[in-house]
């Protein structure tokens, strides 16, 4: 049994403060029943992106063939994770990771800029955000990481041609964490969860993402 003494919601709220990255479709919600209508009941109708928001990708998400969503059970979403601050305003590179321990936990989310500014729930999207390098995502690899968490909506810089953080992170079999907010979380250890919707086929989900301590 989980035993913890506080709760950090590092989830980003659709609708308020995620931006839409540039190209997916925005998170839309309407009524289908409204009580203000006359209605017995309200009933919502969704329409997002699966990348919406603070969200996981799997390596179905680049790699054919990889199992999705509904094929992998919850307990690889709950794991013990290290959460480290990241000095460098523009890049997670692989020299500041080295100065960590990374090996005793099996996950790693970074707090950056992106969070401390407040970029993370601004809901305009900006291209200037902090990103992994992709000899940092290749750090991540061989200390034996198995999800990597960013505060922002993609750990590659954007417009990067060929995604080469997502592509080494992902060939790899790790999971990829992204739109984190760390804002109030201090930098130590932790438990994740970060269950993703069961979703048949998808390569990715929207997630509601905390920190036990």
């Amino acid at each position: 049994m989980l035993k913890f003494d506080r709760v950090y919601d590092i989830t980003v709220a659709l609708g308020l403060e995620a931006p839409v990255y540039p190209g997916d479709p925005a998170y839309e919600r309407s009524l289908v029943l409204s009580m203000n209508r006359g209605d017995e009941a309200d009933v919502s109708r969704l329409a997002l992106c699966s990348h919406s928001g603070t969200h996981i990708d799997l390596p179905a998400h680049f790699i054919q063939l990889s199992p999705t969503i509904e094929a992998l059970p919850p307990e690889e979403f709950i794991l013990p994770v290290r959460v480290i601050e990241v000095a460098d305003p523009l890049v997670v590179t692989a020299e500041e990771l080295a100065g960590y321990d990374l090996s005793s936990r099996p996950a790693l989310l970074c707090k950056t800029r992106n969070s401390t500014s407040g970029l993370v729930v601004t809901p305009q999207f900006s291209e200037e955000y902090v990103y992994f390098s992709a000899e940092a995502a290749e750090h991540c690899v061989m200390v034996g990481l198995r999800l990597v968490g960013l505060d922002y909506y993609s750990v590659d810089g954007f417009g990067a041609e060929g995604y080469p953080a997502h592509r080494i992170l992902l060939e790899a079999g790790l999971y990829v964490l992204e739109g984190i907010n760390l804002a109030a979380v201090p930098p130590g250890d932790y438990t994740l969860i970060c269950l993703p919707l069961r979703l048949d086929g998808c390569e990715a989900s929207p997630v509601r993402a905390v920190l036990l301590k």
